[in-house]
């Protein structure tokens, strides 16, 4: 397993990370297998986890913190706040008056006294990024977190965070976690340069598009049917995405490799990327991914995807799963 510099903080990381999303009621409840799963991940060369307070109420964080006892020192351990942890509405958000409470709540959870990479799971436009970086910045001092990121923030938003911390002396966001796969690629226009310009590390998460480009058959998959919406081929940016996802499936075949195996490699081979996020349920999932570490796309295959997909392409803009204030609420965008 190669390993990379995330950002600027010298700290050498795997370019694939453990997403442990999956593991818990999301995905699989089973605690003693989900440490299985993590132990396998760190024997093959993975020392990234990333996970994040609000994946199966907290139960994610324990069952990662379960699987680090007697290793969390080889680990460099990311998690995230932001969304909601209850129905009080000061139960969210990235105010300091949450944040601070927040980190108590993973730090217990995981069973550690500190966090390697503690980042916003989402931009939250009811508070000040200053507020914010005041907070984060106190907490990096106070030794409780190493380092702070981001996730899915758009790039003017990046930029901003950057000047504000330059000028009020914060501590600086080190890393993104952008979504990025073949599908979608809307982050290949800003974010991914804005993050090379200012030496920020990327942490990508959904290489396989939630299933799109996980070879399997999707129209009789149980997600489907509980995501119907998602796959239904009947809307327009799906059909795209399944005509592109066929032109993947023979371009994997005679590349010879598989479809999972292409999409990571794919996201992988990016300048800007430092690490993907693989988020295997089970154990064959994650065996079946780390088959594909090593692999490197040529010229012509990647020339071949961005004729399938073109460079800078959301073939479904939901992907994104982030839209403005102004986008969701009519009244901001009307005088």
């Amino acid at each position: 397993m190669q390993r990379r510099i995330l950002g600027g903080t010298g700290i050498s990381v795997s370019e694939y990370a453990l997403g442990a999303m999956m593991l818990g009621a999301w995905g699989n409840p089973d605690h003693e297998d989900g440490v299985r799963i993590v132990h396998r991940a760190l024997d093959a060369g993975i020392n990234f986890i990333d996970t994040a307070d609000m994946y199966s109420d907290g139960e994610n964080e324990e069952i990662v913190g379960k699987a680090l006892k007697g290793r969390r020192d080889d680990v460099v351990l990311a998690t995230k706040f932001h969304n909601p942890m209850g129905p009080d509405a000061n139960h969210r958000g990235n105010s300091r008056r949450w944040l601070v409470r927040a980190v108590e709540g993973s730090l217990r959870r995981l069973g550690t006294d500190h966090i390697d990479l503690y980042q916003v799971h989402r931009p939250d436009p009811d508070t000040d990024i200053d507020e914010t970086l005041s907070a984060l910045s106190d907490l990096v001092r106070s030794g409780k977190v190493r380092a702070i990121g981001t996730s899915t923030f758009p790039a003017e938003q990046l930029v901003e965070a950057q000047w504000v911390a330059d000028r009020r002396g914060h501590i600086r966001f080190r890393s993104e976690q952008p979504p990025y796969s073949i599908l979608a690629r809307g982050v290949e226009n800003a974010v991914l340069p804005t993050a090379q310009r200012y030496g920020i590390g990327v942490l990508t998460w959904g290489p396989l598009s939630a299933g799109w480009l996980s070879g399997r058959d999707l129209s009789a998959s149980s997600r489907a049917a509980l995501e119907n919406r998602k796959f239904d081929l009947t809307v327009p940016e799906n059909a795209r995405k399944a005509e592109a996802v066929s032109a993947l499936t023979e371009l994997a075949a005679e590349a010879g490799l598989t479809l999972p195996h292409l999409a990571t490699a794919f996201v992988r081979a990016h300048p800007a990327v430092t690490s993907v996020i693989i988020g295997p349920r089970t154990m064959d999932q994650l065996d079946s991914l780390l088959d594909g570490t090593g692999i490197t796309l040529s010229a012509d295959v990647l020339d071949r995807i961005d004729a399938i997909v073109p460079p800078g392409t959301d073939l479904n803009r939901a992907d994104n799963y982030y839209a403005a204030p102004a986008i969701l609420d009519a009244s901001l965008r009307r005088r």
